[in-house]
């Protein structure tokens, strides 16, 4: 009892340091949650484009003007070139078509009709060749079987008139989704940060050589000693990752409650128990509290960078990524963003989200042995 009234002590001294790294994992949430759309389905968009007409404006030219329109945003701009150009420049208009002279009389003929085009080269303009390529195959499709223009028109109409609905088969809420990975691959900060450094200033607290021989010449033995210090270690992490689960619900809202939540919250357990062992293997490691910031550093802000705490993976070069597998970190985050992309839960959609669990267990065994080699030899040396 003594000793874990002696941990709640150096804890209380120290409790700034856990504030500071919550308060900064709550500052980075909150703002994710502000700069996201909550938001999910499909939003049809149209394409702004500018018709420039060379021929007459009737027939089989003025219906694919009309249908042009109708499935675009019409956008009016001075016509001359440089006001043209400067409107595409500016993203103003993503699509200019140059309809030419006689274009309804040489198509009617099957003569090779020639409509120039500029474009941004964007989705936007991609869409836009999409409507008039459209048109055109249609239109080339019925004037090579009928003469008659009114009919070629009417029948254009009839088969464009077809729109194909669009329905979501998926029910995930990735909006959702996104931000829970972006806050809990934020939290592998935190958590290590947290973690290594007040577990570490606790131990190098106990292991002050007062404290040792206070410890030696006491009732209490070296074992219960040892034990009750891991277990008060223990309940600290174990409560430091509690905290951080309720923050989640806070910030991140109902996708919490899902299976997706459950996983994260599961993930982010066993990366905390990692996250302890490391703690401890470092704290047998040096004693030096005056060493522990520069620590604190290497470990949480590096492994952060490293493994896309800061930077989504995506946008990290490989060479770090290879460097990043032999750190915990991550296999806890490429845990997180896995879970954005899976929509039903099963072993096969599953398997590399064990995998990468498995892989933290592997990394907290490890650094348990590590652990009770380096402190059984500190004991021999003593």
């Amino acid at each position: 009892m003594t000793t874990f009234k002696a941990f709640l002590k150096v804890l209380n001294k120290n409790k700034f340091i856990v504030i500071m790294y919550t308060a900064i994992l709550v500052f980075f949430g909150v703002f994710n949650m502000q700069t996201s759309d909550n938001s999910i389905g499909y939003i049809s968009t149209k394409p702004d484009i500018l018709i420039i007409n060379n021929d007459e404006n009737k027939g089989l030219t003025k219906d694919l003007i009309n249908y042009i329109e109708k499935n675009s945003n019409k956008v009016d701009i001075k016509n001359d070139e440089a006001s043209i150009n400067d409107a595409l420049f500016y993203r103003d208009v993503n699509y200019i078509i140059y309809i030419p002279k006689d274009f309804r009389k040489d198509f009617l003929k099957g003569n090779d009709t020639q409509i120039e085009i500029k474009k941004t080269g964007d989705y936007q303009s991609s869409l836009a060749d999409m409507i008039l390529e459209r048109y055109l195959k249609v239109a080339s499709t019925y004037n090579e079987v009928i003469k008659d223009e009114n009919l070629i028109i009417k029948n254009i109409n009839n088969t464009l008139k077809d729109e194909t609905e669009i329905e979501l088969t998926s029910t995930v809420d990735k909006n959702a989704l996104d931000k829970a990975a972006y806050y809990y691959n934020f939290a592998n900060y935190s958590i290590l940060a947290g973690c290594v450094y007040i577990i570490c200033i606790i131990l190098s607290s106990f292991n002050n050589n007062m404290i040792r021989k206070r410890t030696i010449i006491s009732s209490t033995s070296s074992r219960s000693f040892n034990r009750t210090l891991l277990i008060a270690n223990s309940l600290f992490a174990i409560t430091l990752w509690l905290f951080y689960v309720i923050l989640s619900f806070i910030l991140v809202g109902n996708i919490m409650f899902t299976i997706s939540g459950l996983f994260f919250i599961l993930n982010s357990l066993v990366f905390s128990i990692c996250a302890l062992t490391l703690a401890f293997l470092i704290g047998n490691i040096s004693n030096n509290k005056n060493a522990l910031n520069g620590i604190v550093n290497v470990i949480a802000l590096g492994s952060s960078f490293l493994c896309g705490a800061f930077v989504p993976t995506e946008y990290l070069p490989d060479l770090v990524l290879k460097i990043a597998h032999v750190l915990p970190s991550y296999y806890f985050i490429n845990t997180n963003n896995l879970l954005t992309k899976i929509e039903k839960f099963n072993l096969i959609s599953l398997k590399p989200v064990l995998i990468n669990i498995a892989i933290i267990l592997v990394f907290t065994i490890i650094f348990i042995v590590l652990t009770n080699i380096i402190f059984k030899r500190k004991n021999k040396l003593s």
